[in-house]
């Protein structure tokens, strides 16, 4: 049997594939009706950013791994939806059956298919994979153009993909409150409370992070995010957890029976759902993380479509996480600094370094720290023109070397028992050139400027994006990605709903006091070179001269501790205030790291923090 990874890398076995869903498209065993066009999302039944290699169903169809990403299949077509930070990545990995379609200039898909698939097509999706927003948009485009949306319950793929994996049946395990900060009763207890604002007598909570955070859980179900696949639902007296029971050891069973939850089987919340149907209770969905399965289970007028208080809550971080992030990101400070010392070292050793072998080098200082889990996601090491791919993970058959004379990109983090760390630097190990050292300086003028604005509680993150890109807009430069996401707690390194990013979104979210978001400007060069640096910001408040409107106003203060190459930062392009940023920043950096290092290492740190010379300002 050819498993996924095997399948990925065979052309012939690639083609085969889409054959046969091709053929499945008009076999009345698994579609009622033939079907014109089948779309494959990345998510899972949780609308999960990253995914048990289970549920790769997008990557194992097009050969395309990243992240983000939509396929749509036709008869005689393949296309692939995906954003900036793919565009290079999924040109290399998408082999000539496919189309790349960039989110940036193609047509949305429900209008590409209005275009191009005729009057009356039927277009499928398993709506277990869809969310029910995404699901009620596309429904309502190809009404318009006289289309349907069918729902397939056999999902297409998973009878074309050979050797697929299993889910997987890892232990939960408790996250007790040194860390939490709050007791899951009292969280549920809180969840009660919005329930009843909102005049419902129940909420279905789908999202795997929410899970976890909610019921003080844990879990290692999908790679670098502490989660475990599950189901929840709360109503005014019962709290139900819906999970596979190989994975609940005897202690979390306790654990859950002593805060009166009470445990299911995974797949009966659909039964559970046809009971609040028939007991006409008013149930809360969140659309964007409930998939189309769920809510066909109840009634429309059922249905409270609306946000999910618990990913509200989880993202404003009490004192206790925002104290065991900042820990967490300590000790990945003196990780990361360590393997820098140590790189420039090697490099003058004249050692033979690919992206492959640092990553992994890196890996092994960041598992010597305490409370170390695992990486937050897999380390983006790019060399010279790699550093360009925005989302790069490198192979070791095909890792370029990492040498002195080019940018070296290096996007990391790890996860630990206290917090969640995500930091981008990117450093030169020889001499930049000029064209190089101005460009990094004004994507650090984006990070300067983010960093220091003041703003009035309401602001959101997409009002913010544009000062993280002045700098470079002044040169008629830019980057295809957001400039911030939320960051969790032991979470996933990607947390919702806050974020710092240029997109119009239906539900604009406020940066509140607790929120931690990632302030990561860069600029990118296709075949040349990649510029990044990223620290993890958590919201404040500020103390203000004035009160205007006895409005509160906020700002950012910083939780990465990792120096700024100062070698590739050309001084006389900055002002006094962002020279004065940087030795403030550099001072706190050594202040706080230099006590976890010592030798090699702490010069090391000793030299990058330094008072930069302002001589040339």
């Amino acid at each position: 049997m050819i498993g996924q990874e095997d399948n990925n890398n065979n052309p012939n076995m690639m083609t085969t594939a889409l054959a046969r869903l091709r053929e499945s498209f008009h076999n009345t065993r698994y579609v009622k009706n033939p079907i014109d066009a089948y779309i494959v999302y990345s998510e899972d039944a949780h609308q999960s950013e990253y995914v048990p290699d289970a549920d790769k169903r997008r990557a194992f169809i097009s050969k395309f791994d990243g992240s983000a990403g939509t396929a749509v299949v036709t008869k005689d077509s393949a296309l692939l939806w995906t954003d900036g930070r793919y565009y290079l990545q999924a040109s290399r990995q998408l082999d000539g059956d496919w189309t790349l379609m960039k989110a940036t200039e193609a047509p949305t898909i429900p209008n590409w298919l209005t275009t191009n698939l005729s009057p009356k097509s039927k277009v499928g999706v398993d709506p277990k994979f869809i969310s029910r927003a995404s699901a009620k948009t596309l429904e309502k485009t190809l009404k318009k153009a006289d289309m349907e949306l069918v729902y397939v319950g056999d999902n297409l793929i998973d009878l074309v993909w050979d050797g697929k994996p299993a889910h997987p049946k890892n232990p939960i395990f408790l996250h007790p409150v040194k860390y939490a900060g709050k007791d899951f009763v009292e969280k549920i207890a809180d969840v009660r409370t919005a329930i009843d604002q909102s005049q419902c007598d129940a909420l279905i909570v789908s999202a795997t992070d929410e899970i976890a955070w909610l019921f003080n859980l844990r879990g290692s179900d999908v790679e670098f995010n502490p989660v475990f696949i599950a189901y929840a639902s709360v109503t005014k007296d019962a709290t139900t957890l819906y999970v596979d029971p190989e994975k609940v050891p005897d202690d979390v069973a306790t654990y859950l029976k002593n805060g009166n939850v009470t445990l299911k089987k995974y797949s009966d919340i659909y039964s559970d759902l046809r009971n609040f149907k028939e007991n006409n209770l008013k149930v809360w969905l969140d659309p964007a993380k409930s998939n189309a399965s769920i809510y066909n289970e109840l009634i429309s007028k059922q249905v409270l479509e609306k946000s999910s208080p618990v990913a509200h809550a989880k993202s404003l971080k009490n004192s206790t996480e925002i104290s065991g992030m900042k820990e967490s990101h300590r000790r990945d400070a003196a990780a990361l600094i360590s393997f820098f010392s140590w790189l420039e070292d090697a490099l003058k050793e004249g050692r033979k370094l690919d992206e492959f072998s640092v990553s992994e080098k890196l890996a092994e200082f960041r598992s010597k720290q305490s409370d170390f889990v695992s990486l937050s996601f897999d380390t983006i090491a790019g060399s010279g023109p790699n550093g360009a791919i925005i989302h790069y993970r490198p192979e070791k058959e095909t890792a370029a070397p990492v040498v002195a004379d080019q940018l070296f990109l290096c996007d990391s983090g790890g996860q630990y028992r206290d917090g969640t760390t995500d930091v981008t630097r990117t450093i030169h190990f020889g001499t930049p050139s000029q064209h190089q050292r101005e460009c990094f300086t004004r994507v650090l003028q984006g990070v300067i400027n983010l960093n220091s604005i003041v703003f009035p509680k309401g602001t959101s993150g997409r009002e913010l994006d544009l000062l993280a890109r002045q700098s470079l807009w002044k040169a008629g430069l830019d980057y295809r990605h957001g400039t911030g996401h939320g960051v969790g707690a032991f979470l996933n390194v990607h947390e919702g709903p806050q974020g710092i990013h240029f997109r119009d979104t239906p539900v604009k979210v406020p940066l509140e006091p607790g929120m931690t978001v990632t302030n990561e400007p860069g600029y990118y060069e296709d075949g040349n070179f990649g510029i990044r640096i990223e620290n993890v910001e958590y919201v404040v408040e500020k103390q203000t001269q004035f009160n205007f409107g006895d409005v509160k106003f906020y700002g950012f203060d910083t939780m990465t501790m990792v120096p700024i190459q100062q070698k590739m930062i050309e001084v006389s392009m900055l002002n006094k205030s962002e020279l004065d940023w940087i030795d403030r920043y550099h001072q706190r950096v050594f202040s706080e790291i230099s006590p976890l290092l010592e030798g090699r290492a702490l010069q090391y740190l000793k030299r990058e923090s330094a008072p930069i010379d302002r001589s040339s300002s």
